[in-house]
């Protein structure tokens, strides 16, 4: 039986990109300002440092962030988007926009208040 191939999509190949249960919350928060390792770390609940590392190297593989090691002491690694990534600006605005209007009214799937603001 032959194969047969879905027609290319350009919404799966963006979610292929940024989907993913921690990706969207990584970008949300760079797309502001850098960010050290850490810092996302923290504003990233329940993310295992492994998994934030993985995650960081995936978005840099598909050149949306990029990594700079400032060579000062102690030495720190800063995050950042690229000019690729800073084009999914709108994208991730018009998600906060989306979220915000629709926001639910009880606690969310990961179980924080879906009510309070989120940290920036």
């Amino acid at each position: 039986m032959p194969e047969i191939k879905a027609p290319w999509c350009p919404v799966a190949a963006t979610v292929e990109v940024i989907g993913g249960r921690w990706k969207l919350n990584i970008l949300f928060y760079l797309k502001d300002r850098p960010r050290r390792f850490n810092e996302l770390r923290r504003l990233v609940p329940g993310i295992t440092q492994r998994m934030l590392t993985l995650q960081l190297r995936s978005l840099e593989q598909d050149g949306i962030v990029s990594r700079t090691v400032h060579e000062t002491v102690p030495p720190h690694v800063e995050y950042s988007f690229t000019k690729k990534g800073l084009s999914l600006g709108p994208i991730l605005d018009a998600m906060e926009e989306w979220g915000e209007a629709h926001r639910p009214r009880r606690r969310g799937r990961a179980g924080f208040d879906t009510q309070t603001p989120l940290p920036r």
